[in-house]
């Protein structure tokens, strides 16, 4: 039964590494959807593998298909300052897909400066309550980000009904090619690869806290590890990033917690990381491992803190949302307890 129309994408993790194009099934939100990426088209001269300017302002970026943006902005924590997108159908082609309808693109997204050498940080907010981003986390969004050739952006997500989230990307590449700061298509769509492969683990292991970000942190490390081989004049193979992975996983303690088959599916990504343009990148190392070292502890919906952003507007609002969200309900809860 068709309950409500789903944005994008569910990751069928077997069959995206190959570059088939699928098809593109958005039917309602309790069932899964099928895709597979797009192969990366023809990369543009004005493209840049990694972020090389920092963000000029603050951009929020409305799914066409969400509705009470009001509601959003209050739960995204934008202000006045922040430009005002949206993305529609024809804007799924910054995740790799084409032929997507409007009202498939719920999830919507803002995106600030963050301070210099903060990296990629990411909050997923709930919308009334609700944890409507049923398929990727906080640590995946930061990785994929910054495989992309994103780097010193606070990324909030959220959406007003239950959806994958794989559209709010596309959020995030919209606001910043708006900005001019264009990145190459084969390195989002070797990112978006490597977002979707890490689901099954992410979903095998769905009641550990901690595993996202040590899974994070072991894959964005060694696709770190992978590009300084591949600048040293290595190929980059399915066995050593098989490997290396492996390697990685026993360092964050969770390689029996993941099957073979995610092991085999994520180091196939991996590699077509390594074959994009942002491995021969020396920043896109560096970006890499300093993530790599903040997803390892990194547990729950919230990356960042107030003190990350760049921008004192966004610090005061951010600031705000904790205390109304966070600090307050506690302190409430403790009142009432002492009322008893």
């Amino acid at each position: 039964m068709k309950t409500m129309v789903s944005e994008e994408i569910t990751m069928q993790t077997k069959k995206i590494i190959t570059t088939t194009l699928l098809a593109t099934a958005l039917l309602g939100a309790s069932t899964v959807t099928a895709t597979v990426l797009v192969q990366p088209n023809v990369v543009q001269a004005a493209t840049t593998n990694v972020q090389t300017r920092a963000l000029s302002k603050s951009y929020v970026v409305y799914g066409a298909g969400a509705s009470d943006q009001s509601a959003l902005a209050t739960t995204l924590g934008v202000t006045d300052s922040y430009e005002k997108l949206t993305t529609t159908g024809a804007d799924a082609s910054y995740i790799g897909l084409s032929g997507v309808a409007d009202s498939a693109m719920i999830s919507s997204v803002a995106i600030a400066p963050a301070e210099p050498g903060t990296g990629t940080l990411v909050n997923i907010k709930n919308f009334d309550g609700k944890d409507n981003i049923t398929q990727v986390t906080s640590q995946q969004y930061a990785m994929a980000a910054t495989m992309a050739g994103v780097k010193d952006v606070i990324i909030t997500v959220t959406a007003n009904q239950q959806v994958s989230g794989q559209a709010a990307l596309a959020g995030v590449y919209k606001a910043l090619d708006t900005d001019g700061i264009t990145l190459n298509e084969q390195n989002t769509s070797a990112a978006n690869n490597m977002l979707a492969a890490t689901t099954d683990a992410v979903n095998d292991n769905k009641d550990d806290k901690a595993y996202p970000g040590k899974l994070t942190s072991a894959v964005t490390n060694t696709a770190s590890e992978l590009a300084e081989k591949k600048q040293d004049g290595q190929n980059i193979t399915i066995n050593i990033a098989i490997d290396q992975l492996n390697i990685n996983l026993d360092k964050q303690g969770i390689a029996e917690k993941t099957s073979d088959a995610a092991v085999q599916t994520m180091a196939q990504a991996l590699v077509g990381v390594a074959d994009a343009p942002i491995s021969d990148s020396s920043s896109f190392v560096d970006n890499a491992k300093s993530l790599s070292n903040k997803l390892e502890n990194s547990a729950g919906d919230a990356m960042a803190k107030a003190k990350d952003f760049a921008n004192s507007e966004d610090v005061k609002q951010a600031a705000n949302w904790f205390v109304t969200n966070i600090w307050n309900p506690i302190v409430n809860f403790f009142k009432g307890l002492l009322n008893k």
